[in-house]
């Protein structure tokens, strides 16, 4: 056995198995440290304006899509302080800590939240939502996740769409990780406002920020009162009818994503959307052959929840797996800390990247003492993905 410090110097690959920050393709890194240009040229408008065609075709909508040089939460604000005015009521659907988040942000702004609170690892039932919105006849927008992360469930939009729709209110959809991974139709079904972040299925670093709008939620644009400046969608939209940007944009970043948004075409929207599927059945299908739990009772393509077996650490399942391992996967949130992990299928994330993860778990839970049967789990994902 050699000494600590050649252990110190061995060589480790690590895999980046979160649910965001995901992996960023190599091209994309190089395509990021291309030489920088000026924003306020015919160069970076000629790539802005490919970029918002480019994203039309993947948020699956013929309205604008706007781009911020921030993280999602910028977008999910931008989505309320747009759409609302002071005294405004909303539904926020809760059933993690980004429906949560929408609740805060609403909050801040002074706009009443009439919260429909979904127990965690649950999806939202449409007819709920009905039942509320006819309760709450004045509510002028509807907040939802597609995939909440923090659980790993995806929602049924579609069957929420078709409810807030018939009753004149606004969807708000936060796709921050589902975009690319679960299904989403943004026009066919309805949906008026649509947000993202660049970190997730969109296989760039954080920083980029995205939200289209509808018709329907233009009106609501137009009445807004709420206080606004770098979100203002106003703005945004004057310069993007230009294939300009109203304050300065992340240049490099939008770079990436001009060529992101090329392979995520060529390989094409539906079929991208059926990579995700494959990969998060085999990694369910892996963590059962396990003997564990799946936590989500609507699981996501985005991210697998599994509960912790009972007796084992899971704050140090996620770190071992980080630290002597080299997988990077997620723990619980609020309530669900120590609870539950997370083993995200997203963006750049392939076979064998996925069969890294599970081969991991099967290492760290043994240690933690767990009875496991090695190579099961592994065996299991490997006929599956076959």
């Amino acid at each position: 056995m050699g000494s600590k410090k050649e252990e110190d110097l061995k060589v480790r690959k690590y895999r980046l198995m979160s649910p965001g920050p995901t992996p960023v393709p190599e091209k994309i890194l190089l395509r990021m440290a291309d030489t920088m240009i000026h924003h306020r040229t015919p160069q970076f408008q000629g790539i802005l304006k490919d970029v918002n065609a480019k994203m039309k075709k993947v948020f699956r909508t013929e309205n604008p899509v706007f781009i911020f040089a921030s993280s999602g939460t910028g977008a999910m604000e931008a989505s309320v302080v747009n759409l609302l005015s002071r005294g405004d009521k909303v539904l926020v659907i809760r059933g993690g800590k980004f429906g949560e988040r929408f609740s805060e942000i609403c909050g801040a702004y002074g706009v009443e939240a009439v919260g429909y609170d979904v127990t965690w690892g649950e999806p939202a039932d449409p007819a709920v939502v009905d039942k509320l919105l006819r309760e709450h006849a004045d509510v002028k927008a509807v907040y939802s996740t597609l995939c909440e992360t923090s659980t790993g469930v995806v929602n049924d939009i579609k069957g929420i769409a078709k409810v807030v729709s018939g009753m004149g209110a606004v969807l708000v959809v936060d796709a921050v990780s589902g975009l690319t991974a679960d299904e989403l139709r943004t026009d066919e079904w309805g949906v008026d406002v649509v947000v993202c972040g660049s970190q997730k299925g969109l296989m760039l670093p954080p920083g980029l920020a995205f939200l289209s709008l509808s018709p329907k939620a233009e009106e609501l644009m137009e009445r807004s009162d709420l206080p606004k400046y770098y979100f203002d969608l106003k703005a945004a939209r004057k310069s993007y009818k230009k294939d300009d940007t109203p304050w300065t944009p992340a240049v490099s970043l939008i770079m990436g994503l001009d060529s992101v948004l090329d392979m995520i075409l060529e390989e094409g929207p539906d079929t991208v959307i059926d990579r995700h599927a494959r990969l998060a059945h085999a990694t369910r299908e892996a963590v059962r052959a396990i003997g564990l739990e799946i936590f989500s009772k609507s699981p996501s393509n985005a991210v697998t929840s599994v509960k912790v077996p009972e007796g084992i650490d899971g704050a140090a399942l996620v770190k071992k797996m980080r630290d002597e391992q080299g997988v990077t996967i997620a723990g619980g949130q609020a309530a669900l800390k120590g609870k539950i992990f997370r083993i995200a299928h997203l963006g750049y994330m392939d076979e064998y990247d996925t069969i890294a993860a599970i081969a991991g778990v099967e290492i760290v839970l043994s240690q933690l003492g767990y009875d496991v049967e090695f190579g099961k789990g592994v065996a299991r994902m490997q006929e599956l993905l076959k």
